[in-house]
């Protein structure tokens, strides 16, 4: 195995030790490390962004991608909503990212001032209460953009279909 001699500046030199310290092997660090990094510029020189989402329930995990945002949408009700972000993964797949909450329940003099007139104008009481769960985001990650058709809007897939037809990245001559 051929060697490679790094020069470290003293300011660097407690990064290594620590690198070492937690690895063991500072030549397997440095190569991971350097392999991720790799991977995430060309990524970027190909028009790709580092994407992190949470996924899960309230607060969740984090999960990360490098992808480009080909659409975004949602969609609500009177109970809660759905937000929609649809990417196009450096490797070709569909990723959805989808973030579904409960919103807004009503308070306990609400019934009366959601009726006839007051209905149109909203509830004036000054006795309202409203709440929100914690919703559940999830990630999806498919092969295809037909595999999207049942997961999002229609609306929202004819976007998606539209920009996947374009590059990430246009290099324009001028």
């Amino acid at each position: 195995m051929p060697n490679k001699t790094i020069y470290v500046s003293d300011d660097d030199l407690p990064l290594y030790k620590r690198a070492q310290e937690i690895g063991g092997n500072l030549s397997s660090a440095i190569s991971i490390a350097l392999r991720k990094y790799v991977e995430m510029e060309e990524g970027r020189l190909e028009g790709y962004d580092e994407i992190t989402v949470r996924v899960g329930r309230g607060a969740g995990r984090k999960q990360r991608f490098s992808g480009v945002l080909l659409a975004e949408g949602g969609r609500s009700s009177s109970t809660g909503y759905e937000a929609f972000r649809v990417y196009r993964s450096r490797t070709g797949k569909f990723v959805l990212h989808a973030d579904r909450r409960n919103q807004f329940k009503q308070g306990a003099d609400d019934d009366r001032h959601l009726t006839g007139w007051r209905s149109w104008v909203g509830n004036w009481s000054s006795d309202q209460s409203w709440s929100m769960a914690q919703g559940e985001a999830t990630l999806y990650v498919v092969e295809t953009i037909e595999e999207l058709r049942e997961l999002i809007p229609d609306d929202l897939y004819a976007l998606v279909e539209e920009a996947a037809e374009q590059p990430a990245v246009e290099d324009l001559d001028i």
